[in-house]
């Protein structure tokens, strides 16, 4: 890090409030990749300093060596929609098994009960159908991780991965709420309402966990980059 101490007004300073306003994305990730920015500039115009520039003039010449704002961030943006892609694919990849876990354990307390009404055969149906959803999510998930990880140096990352796994995101998280809810309903008909309530609870934080990430992947996914 740079050991000249901009002065208040610096347009370094300026340049990273702006470049900050623009850009959106995990809120970790952000403030590293701002810092960097921060860091490159502030070390640029301490070595034009050393050349002989006053201090005022080596940011100028620094801030126009890096770009406008307005230049610098689609590639910002587009490396942050990475970033929040992963972050919501790696909510996916945690919270989808343990809906299928949780689909299993209501039907499996069903079936204990020797149940099979109209009730639990919709609930079956349903279960079957979610945790497909979710097996498929999970799956991509994975992918997108493998995609944008140790792949990301030999393979171009798809400009729409970000959106598609936002929506595997919002898949999984309406998946959770519908879980919760009928785990809910069927924990207030069921003898052994503990276990099937600790589902619910389950499935409900997974919820809290994913929807805010897979809202925030939709917004970043459409922004241009």
């Amino acid at each position: 890090m740079s050991a000249v101490a901009p002065a208040a007004g610096d347009a370094i300073e300026e340049y990273v409030v702006e470049l900050t306003g623009t850009l959106h994305g995990p809120t970790q990730a952000k403030t590293r990749l701002i810092e960097e920015i921060r860091d490159g500039l502030a070390d640029t115009a301490e070595a034009l300093t050393h050349e002989g520039l006053a201090y005022a003039d080596a940011v100028r010449h620094a801030v126009r060596d890096f770009g406008t704002p307005g230049e610098l961030a689609p590639a910002c943006q587009r490396e942050l929609t990475i970033a929040q892609a992963r972050h919501t694919a790696r909510s996916v990849v945690l919270t989808a098994p343990l809906l299928i876990a949780c689909w299993y354990t209501l039907l499996g307390t069903g079936a204990a009960a020797g149940h099979d009404g109209p009730l639990q055969r919709t609930a079956h149906l349903l279960a079957v159908c979610l945790a497909g959803a979710a097996g498929g999510a999970a799956l991509l998930a994975a992918a997108t991780l493998a995609a944008t990880g140790a792949l990301a140096r030999r393979l171009p990352t798809p400009h729409r991965l970000p959106l598609v796994v936002a929506w595997a995101g919002t898949t999984t998280s309406v998946a959770m709420a519908l879980a919760a809810l009928t785990l809910a309903v069927a924990a207030l008909m069921a003898a052994n309402w503990p276990l099937i309530a600790l589902a619910c609870s389950l499935a409900a934080a997974s919820h809290a966990l994913t929807a805010p990430s897979a809202r925030a992947c939709r917004r970043v996914a459409r922004l241009p980059a």
